[in-house]
């Protein structure tokens, strides 16, 4: 009886070879890191738009227009890709989706057509930062299995 017989499995070629898996998630985080922040300035946009112009509390504008104030500081982290900005993003932007709900449910139409978009906006914003983080993960774990091989 040989040592070691080579299972069935070990002959049939590898349909997805890891630099393969890799290059792939690596153009899904970068398609994902222009989805975000093109939700994110949309969001943005919609915030200042919603409370100067579109619906806003008080005729003029209100003070609820700084809401869009702490949107603007992870732009530069996610231009920059930094994994710590997506990662806390993706808990902040449910701040601005319970605003949405709730706005979306008690107030009249011109201002839940804006909350209902807001919540879509928010929705997209977190898929594309758990896209972006996973597409990430997946593209460094074959460099990390490689430098870990050698």
């Amino acid at each position: 009886m040989p040592a070691s017989t080579p299972e069935p499995a070990a002959n049939l070629p590898d349909l997805v070879t890891p630099a393969a898996a890799g290059a792939t998630a690596g153009a899904a985080a970068q398609f994902s890191r222009w989805l975000a922040v093109a939700a994110l300035l949309g969001l943005v946009l919609l915030c200042l738009a919603w409370e100067l112009w579109l619906a806003p509390l008080r005729p003029g504008g209100s003070w609820l227009v700084l809401k869009a104030l702490p949107l603007c500081i992870p732009l530069a982290g996610l231009l920059k890709r930094r994994m710590y900005t997506y990662r806390w993003l993706s808990l902040l932007v449910w701040l601005y989706f319970i605003e949405g709900v709730v706005r979306a449910w008690g107030d009249a139409p011109p201002s839940r057509w804006c909350a209902l978009a807001e919540i879509a906006l928010c929705l997209l914003l977190f898929a594309a930062c758990v896209l972006h983080i996973r597409g990430r993960q997946r593209a460094a774990s074959p460099a990390t299995q490689r430098a870990a091989a050698s």
